[in-house]
């Protein structure tokens, strides 16, 4: 089956928003071995928006509406679906319900706009929205293309393509097989890098499939396979990654879309029952934030310290000015200070420490991206590891705050 996907809204075309709704739902299609050829952006405006539907049923088996499903005037999505297939629009009643009893509650009167988020094209499959009003549709058309429209806000959209829209694709599926995946995240390593150390995995691949995506500051890789049970694509799925894992799994973290590195410290960290702190310049307090992002995090993180300045260095870290005098703040020995003091003042098991030159100018002679990042490791000797990372300023400090999650994990793994 070939899908196209076409974004409805003029805030896309402005830059004003991110068209990741499209990029989510690709990787869904695509774990279902559903093709997409095709992804179109369209402003909201009638005729080019019937333009592009038309164009799209023309050349895909499965067109797929993204936005244009709210009150407001400027949503037409499914009046321009509805005239194009020359079918009505109807009220769902279940949405409608759910409309009226927001009104109630709030005290709000129901309008003509509101009730508009509950019609749905006559004879289509509604789709539940769980976490907001707009009925999505799944039209089977008889006589070419079936059309799926779904909202464009992304807690609304996402909700209703894992509850109601996969289930109805895979039940729509020619194969009668069962399909599984399996996120695999890896930091440290490069997309082209990991795809041609697996280069011989990817040519081969029919069942499982792999398929590389790079994100920011790292590369995953879904693994799908299909079976005659969940279990026994589960089997076939975990054949491959053992052979992942004997080439690349010194850069392997963890499993899942949702997960992320600081998640995977905060849990070895709990695991282990060890304590963290951090004292950071360069990244200002990011280090810590991220870890703050963490639910659970306040088990193993008491609090850290932002040191921008040198004297901040001297008062809250009571590093010696000759120190940073002698050495330099860009330096192994003022990381090492500042994971040592850290860790000593805060009493935990585990310290980092963050200083270099997030740019753009040099400091100290050192050109931007020169990152010393400090780590105190329980009773271990207090290190520093030097990076040189590039791109702007923010870039330079995500990275050297991935970094030091991947230290912190590292550490922890040799125990």
């Amino acid at each position: 089956m070939n899908a196209e996907i076409i974004a409805v809204g003029t805030e896309i075309l402005l830059g004003q928003i991110s068209n990741t709704n499209a990029a989510y739902l690709s990787e869904q299609l695509a774990a279902l071995g559903i093709n997409v050829y095709w992804q179109t952006v369209v402003g909201d405006n009638r005729q080019r928006l019937s333009q592009a539907v038309q164009t799209a049923e023309g050349r895909s088996d499965l067109v797929i509406t993204i936005g244009g499903l709210g009150p407001t005037d400027d949503d037409l999505t499914k009046e321009v679906v509805a005239d194009y297939l020359k079918v009505d629009l109807v009220p769902n009643e279940m949405a409608a319900e759910k409309i009226a009893a927001y009104q109630k509650r709030t005290g709000k009167m129901l309008t003509t706009n509101n009730a508009k988020q509950a019609l749905m094209l006559k004879g289509a499959r509604p789709l539940a929205n769980l976490n907001g009003y707009a009925v999505g549709d799944f039209y089977a058309n008889p006589d070419g293309a079936d059309f799926v429209l779904l909202p464009g806000p992304p807690r609304e959209f996402k909700k209703m393509v894992d509850s109601a829209l996969i289930p109805i694709l895979q039940e729509q599926s020619v194969n009668p097989q069962l399909l599984s995946s399996k996120v695999m995240r890896f930091f440290g390593i490069g997309e082209s890098q990991l795809v041609a150390d697996l280069a011989d995995l990817i040519a081969q691949q029919t069942n499982p499939t792999i398929a590389p995506y790079a994100k920011p500051a790292e590369v995953t890789l879904r693994i799908t396979a299909s079976g005659s049970s969940i279990r026994e694509a589960n089997q076939l799925i975990d054949e491959i990654v053992s052979q992942i894992l004997a080439r690349d799994g010194d850069y392997f973290y963890g499993y899942g879309d949702d997960n992320s590195l600081a998640a995977v410290v905060v849990k070895d960290l709990v695991d282990q029952h060890l304590t963290i702190t951090a004292a950071e310049s360069l990244t200002a307090g990011e280090f810590q934030s991220t870890l703050g992002d963490v639910p659970g995090v306040s088990a193993v993180f008491p609090g850290g310290f932002v040191t921008y300045a040198n004297s901040a260095k001297e008062r809250l870290l009571s590093i010696p000015p000759e120190i940073v005098d002698q050495y330099g703040v860009v330096s192994e020995t003022v990381a090492i200070w500042m994971a040592k003091m850290a860790k000593e003042k805060m009493g935990t098991d585990v310290a980092v420490s963050f200083t270099g030159v997030a740019g753009p100018d040099e400091l100290e002679g050192h050109s931007a991206g020169t990152v010393w990042i400090g780590l105190a490791y329980q009773n271990r000797e207090p290190q520093a590891f030097l990076y040189q990372f590039n791109n702007g300023r923010q870039q330079i400090r995500d990275r050297s705050v991935l970094t030091g999650l991947d230290l912190i994990r590292r550490e922890i793994k040799k125990a």
